[in-house]
């Protein structure tokens, strides 16, 4: 044999070979979701579990409490609107938990039912998913808590409960909420400032005032202002909002993906426009001198 011809073989039988252990691999590997719906899930012991895929709502309609859990959704989705005696900010649960708490880095739904109860160090003790919730509605609402066995309470509930799917309590769906900031960075309010100008006040407006529509609801959230979260929230805090911004906003801005895709700001704009805002005026917290008893309070408290 010529050794363009033994040269030939060896490539055939280097791609068969590579072929083979290629096939093997992928029959071993999990499948590739090119559209970033499908996650991995641990068991409390780090087991891999069946893959989790977020569910379209189109799915709502085969539950047997289909319409308690559209009502979840509309209440998380229109909080303002249809809650007003409890919400004294103009928000929504979902002005924070993007596309309706499905989407990565941008605050998700998705590991929520199962991760309650939990210790929460900001109240030095052990919540249920309705004590987290109702904090919400004080602070990040600036309003009111629900009674825990209203209809409300149990349908936004039931929907975080639709949305884990069956996915076994303890265990969790290996998706982040939130970008990893890192809080040695320092915040630069006047640098944050002209970001805020160049990427923000479009959506948010130039004092922070959010803007409705012509029916006015909610289209973008105030961040600053009497009609916004109050100094208890989590967003009023540097890092936690530097965290929540840094891969879902600015909104809309990609030519792909959908809204809340982020990945405009880098780790500093974020802080520098975090810095910013979450030191603009806001409404105060009543019964802030409750929180962190331990005394581990995080640098960024606003109290």
């Amino acid at each position: 044999m010529n050794n363009r011809l033994k040269i030939a073989a060896a490539l055939v039988l280097a791609a068969t070979v590579g072929g083979g252990v290629a096939a093997m691999a992928a029959q071993d590997a999990p499948a590739a979701d090119p559209n970033g719906k499908t996650f991995a899930v641990l068991d409390k012991d780090g087991k891999r579990l069946a893959d989790y895929t977020i569910p379209s709502d189109t799915l709502i309609a085969k539950e047997p409490n289909a319409d308690q859990i559209n009502y979840g959704k509309r209440l998380l989705n229109e909080t303002r609107r249809l809650l007003p005696q409890n919400t004294g900010a103009s928000m929504n649960c979902n002005s924070c938990h993007v596309q309706q708490g499905k989407k990565p880095l941008g605050a998700p739904y998705i590991n929520t039912i199962n991760s309650f109860p939990q210790f929460n160090p900001r109240a030095n003790r052990v919540v249920t998913l309705e004590d987290r919730i109702n904090g919400c509605f004080m602070r990040s609402m600036n309003g009111k808590p629900l009674d825990k066995t209203s209809p409300e309470m149990q349908a936004m509930v039931a929907y975080m409960k639709w949305l884990a799917q069956d996915v076994p309590h303890g265990a969790k769906v290996q998706i982040e909420n939130a970008w990893p900031i890192d809080t040695k960075l320092i915040g630069d309010p006047v640098r944050g400032k002209s970001l805020y100008a160049a990427q923000c006040a479009a959506c948010h407006g130039a004092n922070g005032e959010g803007k409705k529509d012509r029916a006015g609801d909610i289209v973008f959230p105030p961040l600053w202002g009497d009609e916004s979260f109050n100094i208890g929230a989590g967003l009023a805090r540097t890092y936690k909002a530097a965290a929540f911004i840094r891969n879902s906003m600015p909104m809309g801005v990609n030519t792909h993906g959908t809204w809340g895709e982020g990945g405009v700001l880098s780790d500093q704009d974020a802080v520098d426009v975090a810095e910013y805002f979450t030191h603009m005026p806001r409404p105060d917290f009543p019964g802030k001198e409750k929180d962190w008893p331990n005394g581990k309070k995080p640098k960024d408290a606003r109290y």
